[in-house]
């Protein structure tokens, strides 16, 4: 990153391992924060992780994370986020990318209003009591339903049920997903209205 952010207010995106800033949720949730909510937005990069598969493997899983927190925390640095400490941050992630937004978090000593999208079980190690927001998919194979049910209310996390989308939040009708994605952009909608004011 060639400059330092110069705004009050920036948005920090997260992405998982296939799925980028430009896909749906993570492209739309950022569009909105910086055009209605006046954000600027920081996009982690991740190095490849060249050891193969993650799914299912707690140990690679582990690895992954801690070599992508490391991006993050260069990241946000680069961009000046730990010096502004009066900053509003918002952290967009999505997958793997949210067990990398809490970590970052407490890294960082950076209070951040969060929005899990397709949060795995490891999430919630690192994510505040509160933090944020979390949505699901009943058909995810990343990550078992009532077990993230489970774990998004102890840590007080409201969790938002999408039936039968997977990993992507998406169910395989066109329609069916253009209105969920709707409906999921609206609840961010209203978390960022009430974080930002």
């Amino acid at each position: 990153m060639d400059k330092k952010i110069n705004n009050n207010r920036i948005a920090v995106v997260f992405p998982g391992i296939g799925y980028h800033g430009d896909k749906p949720l993570l492209y739309y949730s950022a569009r909105m924060a910086r055009l209605e909510y006046g954000y600027e937005i920081v996009t982690v990069k991740y190095s490849e992780y060249k050891d193969g598969n993650i799914k299912g493997d707690p140990a690679k899983m582990k690895e992954a994370a801690e070599l992508y927190l490391e991006d993050a925390v260069r990241c946000l640095k680069e961009a000046g986020v730990e010096e502004q400490r009066t900053v509003r941050t918002l952290f967009l992630a999505k997958s793997i990318g949210t067990v990398v937004a809490g970590a970052c978090a407490q890294k960082m000593g950076i209070n951040a209003g969060c929005v899990y999208y397709t949060p795995l079980a490891e999430t919630f190690q690192a994510a505040e009591q509160g933090s944020g927001i979390a949505f699901h998919g009943t058909a995810d194979p990343w990550a078992e339903t009532e077990q993230i049910r489970r774990l998004a209310e102890e840590k007080n996390i409201p969790l938002y049920i999408t039936e039968g989308a997977n990993h992507s939040l998406e169910t395989g009708d066109t329609l069916t997903d253009i209105r969920n994605l709707e409906k999921i952009m609206n609840i961010t909608k209203n978390y960022m209205e009430d974080y930002t004011v």
